[in-house]
């Protein structure tokens, strides 16, 4: 009876702030999923004209909260298609009516119809179109040799597993197997909620010990406490990350530390490809990563998807071990 008052009164604070969520009959996570920024958030690309030359702008939409936005702007292209790694814009935006204004250091850009109207000479005129982008290894099937961990049928191979209605692995499973060096192929998806602190928390743990962060940071810098960064390592070399309940994915190969008699000889490393780009390569890691829950040592390890309070779902995971 308690959980269930408590479930209710956290329902009735969402609902206050302007959002609409769904609980899940099986935890007392929240879940956006009808609120209306969704449709206006996510990334927007295409030509522009600026000084009488066409070239290609990418624009982040990242929704902050009841009709608010932050919009970042991506000469040539989005980051891993086509940036040129250094020219930004940065623009507010408010949605009044229907229609989402942006003060774009000229006219005012907007989006109207799934287009992003923008029109100054900072950026050049044009409609963009939004796109929706795909890791170019998501659904990736096993190879021969790899360790199924989970394809949606059960959760046999993880201690702490639960499924959610749509068979979607939740956070806060550890695997049964145990690894050394290999391949990690990881599938998930961080839920759509700006106003939620937690920012869809969670992370995948090499052997128990080293994390590479999951966070929505759609629009943010790399960092190493945003997603795909290394805790306490290294932040990635670009950030990588699609909007919130897009489907996204880590494919990382991982070396296990080395110890002789008793006495490491050789860091970890690893090499993380975020939806389908490098953006660590061939990586040290000089020592188990912040709240690792297994010290480090020679000894194989679990993989770990992290429970951090906020609901992110998992799918298609598989491990290739390496051959000696």
């Amino acid at each position: 009876m308690l959980a269930r008052t408590a479930r209710t009164l956290l329902a009735l604070l969402l609902v206050t702030l302007g959002q609409t969520y769904h609980l899940a009959a099986d935890e007392s996570k929240s879940v956006i999923t009808d609120d209306p920024d969704l449709v206006v958030q996510g990334e927007y690309q295409g030509e522009v004209i600026k000084a009488g030359n066409q070239r290609k702008l990418g624009v982040q939409v990242i929704a902050l909260g009841k009709g608010t936005f932050r919009a970042v702007g991506f000469g040539n292209g989005l980051p891993g298609a086509g940036w040129d790694n250094s020219t930004t814009w940065e623009w507010n935006g408010t949605t009044v009516n229907g229609k989402t204004t942006f003060q774009s250091g000229g006219e005012p850009a907007c989006i109207e119809n799934g287009l992003l109207i923008v029109q100054s000479e900072e950026t050049g005129t044009g409609k963009l179109p939004k796109v929706t982008r795909k890791s170019e290894t998501l659904g990736a099937q096993p190879p021969n040799g790899a360790v199924i961990l989970f394809d949606g049928k059960n959760v046999d191979q993880f201690d702490m597993g639960r499924l959610t209605a749509e068979g979607l692995l939740m956070e806060g499973a550890t695997s049964k197997p145990k690894f050394q060096s290999g391949t990690l192929h990881v599938e998930f998806q961080i839920p759509f909620g700006p106003l939620v602190p937690s920012r869809g928390n969670s992370g995948v743990y090499l052997q128990n010990r080293y994390e590479v962060q999951i966070l929505d940071s759609f629009g943010y810098k790399p960092h190493n406490h945003e997603c795909g960064g290394i805790p306490s390592v290294k932040a990635p070399d670009l950030a990588m990350s699609f909007p919130p309940l897009a489907w996204q994915t880590y494919d990382v190969q991982f070396t296990a530390v080395r110890y002789r008699d008793g006495k490491k000889e050789k860091n970890a490393r690893m090499t993380v490809r975020h939806n389908g780009v490098v953006i660590h390569n061939d990586v040290e890691i000089p020592h188990a990563t912040t709240s690792a829950p297994l010290e480090e040592g020679p000894e194989p390890g679990p993989i770990n998807l992290q429970d951090h309070h906020s609901p992110v779902r998992y799918r298609n995971i598989w491990f290739v071990p390496a051959k000696d």
